[in-house]
Parts: C-alpha cells; structure tokens; sequence
C-alpha cells in the first residue's frame, strides 16, 4: 500500500470504531509531506508503535512517523541504546526537521527508594545519571528528559521526603540548566506503580516551585492523572506554568485515544487554546495487533486533534 493511502484508509475503520458518525464527513488525507499533513499538537510516537507498517529499523520507523505527520520521537529507553545508534537516530531526527521528545534519566532506580530516603549515596549516582543524560541528550537533540522519584521512604514523615527531594533536584538542576536540558517530573498511579513517592499534579508542582529552576518541571501525563485526581483541565490550568511535557493513554488499557473514558478532543483543544507547543508523548500501547492496529493509532489522533 502507498504511504499516502495509509491514513486514508485507515481513518474511516478508526473513526468507527471510536463511535463517530462519519456522514457526510471528508476523509481525504492530503499527500504525505505535506504541512496539511502535520497535527495541530506535537505527538511523538515510540519505536516499536508502527513497526509492522515500516519495519524493525529504526530509521525507518522515523521516515514512517514523519511520512504520517508527526514531527516528534519519545524514546524511554534512548539512553540504554548504543553510542552509535543514538548518534544515527538523532542524524534522521535532524534530517526530518523532528524533535525529540523524552527519555528516562535514572532507569536503574525510577522504582526503588530514592528521592524520598535522601541517601548521600543516591544522590551522588543520580549526579551521575544526570552527566550520562546530558551527553545523550546532547546526540539525540533532546530538551527533556524524564524523572521517575521512586517509592516512599515509609520511615519518614511527608515533609521530610520532599525536602530530600527537592535537595537532590536542586544540585541535579544546576548542572542541567548548564546543559540546556529540562528534567520533567512524572507523577505515576498507585494503582498501577504501588508506592511510589510522586502521585499527584499539585505534589509535582509544590516540588517544582520549591526547586525554582527552569531546568525542573512537570511531566503530566494525563493517562495517570485521570486514574489518580481526573479534573483533568482544572489541573492542567492550576499547574500550567510548570507543565513542560505531556503524555497521553487512555485509561482502561493505556491504549490509544478513543479506546477509554478520557474525552481526548476536549482535552488536547484546551491544551492548543492554552497555547501548547511541546511535545505530546504517545506512551501507550496500540488497542489492536498488526497494520490495522497502527492505522487506528493514526486515524485515533487524527479524530482527536484539534486541527
């Protein structure tokens, strides 16, 4: 099948799917590489996410995210990646005229106690985490990249986590306002992350607030946020001039919009009346396997962005 035809054909099946009467509705998709083609928010797709359309290479997975529309990448794992293909993947990145979108700083301890416990230990390594991060960011043209703070330090009252928190994101801001990288902070759901220190969107923004650095904001992803608080909108506006990045899954299953509860159309307009211009993360997995699959994906944001 033509890349041009891709979304074409896949948009109607989608918008079925999602419920969408599609009468009298044109679903001509201009040619691929066009600016028509492009989405009104920043959506960055992950590897693997369109791998049965474009193949198991990473290169070309980006040509097939551009040749979709979308003008970002989100790499969780970017910084476990070998020194040459972060090297290739940011190259193509520059070619397409994309951004990158996050990756996570501390993989090896986003899920034990860390941030909350204050340890000389920990803080040191992620000092550490934060050099390594800044060199990769530095290959692959990243802004941002992601903080996971671990579970809680149980021994310890609420307050007295936080000022550890926020100690060690101090030091860790100083070298990455140096660098010109962001840290985004993730609040992530206890239903499916039990314990963990960082929860909640007013939490994240308290922490931000008290650090008082450009380079430490909030990652809201709203996927998390809709199982822990909701009041989606309300809370974006009360954190706004600390939100830095946004990730989105619907929720049940994290899977693309259209499949859940989230009213996405509504949220992302928000976000573009709100003048939102970073990265939407597309961190979920596809609601059905194969090439059909991928096309829901495409034609899910094309129902939901807000053009």
């Amino acid at each position: 099948m033509e890349r041009r035809e891709f979304v074409r054909t896949g948009a109607t099946a989608a918008f079925t799917m999602a419920g969408v009467d599609m009468a009298g509705v044109d679903m001509h998709v201009p040619a691929m590489n066009t600016e028509s083609a492009t989405f009104a928010l920043d959506y960055a797709p992950h590897f693997g996410m369109f791998r049965q359309s474009a193949g198991a290479d990473v290169v070309d997975q980006l040509r097939f995210m551009h040749d979709q529309g979308f003008r970002s990448l989100e790499d969780n794992g970017m910084r476990g990646r070998p020194v040459a293909e972060q090297e290739r993947i940011g190259a193509e990145l520059k070619r397409l005229g994309m951004r990158m979108g996050v990756f996570v700083i501390n993989p090896d301890t986003a899920w034990t106690m860390t941030f909350a416990a204050g340890e000389a230990s920990f803080r040191e390594s992620f000092l550490k985490d934060i050099d390594a991060s800044i060199e990769v960011a530095k290959r692959v043209g990243a802004t941002w990249a992601t903080v996971v703070m671990g579970t809680v330090a149980p021994k310890l009252e609420p307050e007295y986590q936080t000022a550890n928190a926020v100690e060690i994101l101090r030091a860790a801001a100083e070298r990455c306002e140096k660098a010109g990288l962001v840290m985004v902070l993730e609040p992530l759901n206890r239903r499916d992350h039990p314990s963990m220190f960082l929860t909640r969107v007013p939490q994240t923004f308290q922490i931000c607030r008290a650090v008082n650095s450009p380079s430490c904001k909030i990652l809201f992803d709203i996927y998390h946020q809709q199982i822990t608080e909701g009041n989606l909108i309300p809370n974006f506006d009360q954190a706004w001039r600390e939100v830095a990045y946004v990730q989105v899954g619907d929720n049940p299953g994290r899977k693309e919009p259209t499949t859940g509860e989230i009213n996405y159309a509504n949220v992302f307009a928000h976000l573009k009346r709100k003048g939102f211009t970073g990265v939407v993360g597309m961190e979920h997995g596809n609601a059905k396997p194969g090439v059909e699959g991928e096309k829901a994906v495409i034609a899910a944001y094309r129902a939901v962005d807000p053009g």
